[in-house]
């Protein structure tokens, strides 16, 4: 049983790491196709990412200890099995079944053999369940069918081929059953999917609710979360690959913040109509309570709101860096400086925490403070 755990673990590890990378391009794909987050959608996508990862692994994994793995075989060994059916012969040359005694069947589940042939196909049984769900319709079995043999010839090409030449010799052979068993596998998984699929909501509710979504002009609250972590994330990566390659200077990088704060949310919402790069890839803008562009003063509050949290934060942090000598005159006041002005910080963010839990159960009928202050309204197109 470990032989399939341990490349089950090794896909969990590696799809936590890969999730939280794509989580944000996930949001915002889910956010631009649907109009809002569809959880159902993305319980697909992420399961069906650990499915393939999981899959690739159970094929692939436990890997050779080294690259020279021809040391393990003899010349004349053959990585290759092009007999269709030997998997029946080999179950029941290893069994001790009597055929004339229905009570020794049973001795078949006692068999490797036959449980490899049950592993082939189960493989990519849950391949065929995804497919009918995407395809939607019985007259894709064919398509299922294909799908499923190609994914095993690609596994069996990379067997034989030692990992495309990453090992000296294939340490699995290429096994034409294999490829029968899996492509089976996912037309089988393709056919009793809607069994499964009854539980759970289908693509056409998905798509009929987007575009119930879409006819609103009501922006969701993570979507204007996202659009200014957006921006936000840029102005970072601005400092990185500019002021930051030469300098790590802290008043350099609170200078390039601040400046890109007000370029990012103040400028550029003036000139390009209430829209800044990340409400542009969310499919807002901003406007006033009358529909119309919102003006420098509006954009001036919003931009503070916005950025006074992160300064205060800033500021605080650079002022717990100063070090002094404990024999200072001002080390016990930097002490209780630094502690209050901590306090305030986590006090700070633990309410805005509180505020945006708020506005996220309000589903968009209540506007983030920064947006209240500045009487600007986030604006579906």
């Amino acid at each position: 049983m470990s032989i399939y755990i341990m490349p089950i673990q090794t896909a969990l590890l590696i799809f936590i790491v890969i999730g939280f990378l794509l989580t944000i391009p996930w949001l915002i794909y889910s956010y631009r196709k649907y109009g809002y987050f569809s959880l159902w959608a993305s319980i697909v996508v992420y399961s069906f990412s650990f499915y393939m990862l999981s899959a690739l692994f159970l094929v692939l994994l436990p890997l050779p200890s080294t690259r020279n793995t021809c040391a393990f075989h003899s010349q004349d060994t053959v990585y290759y099995s092009l007999v269709p059916f030997s998997f029946i012969q080999d179950i029941i040359k290893s069994s001790s079944v009597i055929w004339s005694q229905p009570s020794s069947y049973t001795q078949i589940l006692n068999q490797s053999a036959f449980w490899q042939a049950v592993f082939n196909f189960l493989l990519l049984l849950p391949l065929g369940v995804y497919l009918r769900y995407w395809f939607n319709e019985k007259r894709y079995w064919t398509r299922a069918l294909a799908l499923g043999f190609i994914l095993s010839l690609f596994y069996e090409v990379t067997q034989i081929t030692g990992i495309y030449g990453i090992y000296n010799c294939p340490y699995r052979i290429f096994d034409v059953d294999d490829l029968m068993l899996n492509s089976t596998g996912a037309l089988f998984g393709f056919l009793i999917a809607p069994v499964v699929l009854a539980f759970f909501p289908s693509k056409e509710k998905l798509l009929l609710k987007a575009e119930k979504m879409q006819e609103s002009h009501r922006v969701a609250p993570l979507s204007q979360l996202l659009a200014i972590g957006i921006d936000y994330i840029l102005i970072k990566c601005t400092y990185l690959l500019t002021v930051g390659l030469l300098s790590s200077s802290g008043i350099v990088e609170l200078m390039h913040i601040t400046i890109g704060f007000v370029g990012m949310y103040f400028v550029l919402p003036l000139i390009w109509g209430g829209k800044t790069v990340g409400t542009n890839i969310m499919r807002f803008k901003l406007v006033n309570l009358e529909g119309d562009a919102p003006l420098w003063q509006a954009m001036l509050k919003r931009t503070v709101s916005i950025y006074l949290p992160i300064l205060l934060s800033l500021l605080a942090n650079r002022f717990a860096q100063i070090k002094l000598d404990i024999e200072s005159h001002f080390y016990a006041i930097h002490v209780w400086v630094t502690m209050a002005a901590f306090l305030f910080v986590v006090v700070m963010w633990a309410a805005l925490l509180i505020h945006t839990l708020i506005i996220m159960m309000k589903k968009g009928k209540r506007t983030f403070y920064f947006d209240d202050v500045a009487d600007l309204i986030p604006w579906k197109q």
